[in-house]
């Protein structure tokens, strides 16, 4: 039984765990539009639009539009790929003239659609995993089992997390953004963008924009993870 434990139940608790509570952080940064004023600021993403905006092959003025702007069309982005990628051809920008002009081209659309779509299966497999975890919760209550020392598993996840980040910082941000993308989407769908031609990307300023948001959820990941891990084994020694 104890190696059932140590070699199954643990691993698939944890597992369990880790995705549900990923799942939890994008939700809850999502509903603040992952911080993109605070983005914009460090980033100096104004500077970044004043710079590419005049250049884009497809659309013009953009140049024109002011920071609230800019915080409120991404946050309309964040919300459309969030709910299955309804609106995301309706965003559209101020232009001088006082009329609107859409804010992306098909290609743009399309892509992030793939992004609604692939945000939806995290969404189905983040509630699979948050039941199953509930479910192995209650499991390990009624059965009075003993879970790992906090501190062993706390450990174990911020030495991952710290392997992770070193080969990725080894690999290169960039190189592991460009074969995500590359593994992720389906082929023939564009997905890199180059700013004069994507006001999407101009606003974005990506990848940089996605650096950041990975380090808001990493961030909040650990801050969760760490309290659940507190609290379950609480839970579970008033149960012992």
């Amino acid at each position: 039984m104890k190696q059932l434990q140590h070699f199954l139940l643990w691993p698939l608790f944890f597992t369990c765990q880790l995705i549900a509570l990923a799942l939890v952080s994008w939700h809850l940064l999502a509903q603040f539009h992952f911080a993109y004023p605070a983005g914009y600021t460090l980033l100096n993403l104004d500077q970044h639009i004043a710079e590419y905006a005049p250049q884009n092959r497809y659309k013009q003025q953009f140049e024109s539009t002011t920071p609230a702007d800019h915080w409120r069309l991404f946050g309309e982005i964040t919300d459309a790929v969030q709910n299955s990628g309804k609106g995301l051809g309706d965003i559209r920008y101020p232009l001088p003239s006082g009329q609107t002009t859409p804010l992306m081209h098909e290609a743009e659309v399309v892509h992030l659609q793939d992004v609604a779509n692939l945000i939806d299966v995290f969404y189905a497999t983040g509630v699979s995993c948050l039941f199953m975890w509930l479910g192995l919760i209650a499991l390990t209550y009624w059965q009075r089992l003993v879970p790992p020392a906090s501190k062993h598993i706390l450990l174990g996840f911020l030495a991952a997390t710290l392997v992770i980040a070193l080969a990725i910082v080894l690999i290169g941000p960039t190189a592991v953004f460009y074969w995500l993308h590359v593994q992720v989407f389906p082929e023939g769908h564009q997905w890199f963008f180059y700013y004069e031609e994507s006001l999407m990307t101009t606003l974005m300023k990506a990848p940089d924009i996605f650096a950041f948001i990975a380090l808001l959820l990493v961030a909040l990941l650990i801050t969760l993870w760490s309290a659940s891990v507190y609290g379950l084994n609480k839970l579970l020694q008033s149960r012992r």
